[in-house]
């Protein structure tokens, strides 16, 4: 077993970015685990990781990651947005509506607003 360094975990970051961009979210998972297991505090990691989850289909994990991000930064209205289509896509839409609209509060981006579905009756 080798030795990591900082260094290797911001390149393994970086990596994971690019195969993410380049449609590998398994590449991605695999470079993201020894960061995460090194750094289980970087918020950042956890949330690049819960969009490979989410883009590999691997749902409950993806879900598990997003609601580890939530408790560390509530106000990320990113990981509410992301938690909500990642419920919606396991069809648990009650649940995904109501990130949906927390994350349409917290920043009101169009995206946001629309699937918040504010005024509309459920």
């Amino acid at each position: 077993m080798y030795q990591t360094s900082p260094a290797t975990h911001v390149i393994s970051y970086r990596a994971a970015e690019r195969l993410l961009d380049a449609g590998d979210p398994r590449g991605a998972v695999k470079l993201l685990d020894g960061v995460v297991e090194a750094h289980p505090e970087n918020t950042a990691a956890r949330l690049l990781r819960a969009r490979a989850f989410f883009l590999g289909a691997q749902l409950r994990r993806a879900e598990h990651e997003f609601s580890v991000v939530l408790e560390r930064e509530p106000d990320n209205a990113y990981a509410h947005f992301a938690l909500a289509r990642t419920l919606q896509r396991a069809a648990r839409g009650d649940e995904a509506l109501r990130h949906f609209r927390l994350a349409a509060a917290l920043d009101p981006k169009p995206d946001y607003l629309a699937a918040a579905r504010f005024g509309q009756h459920d």
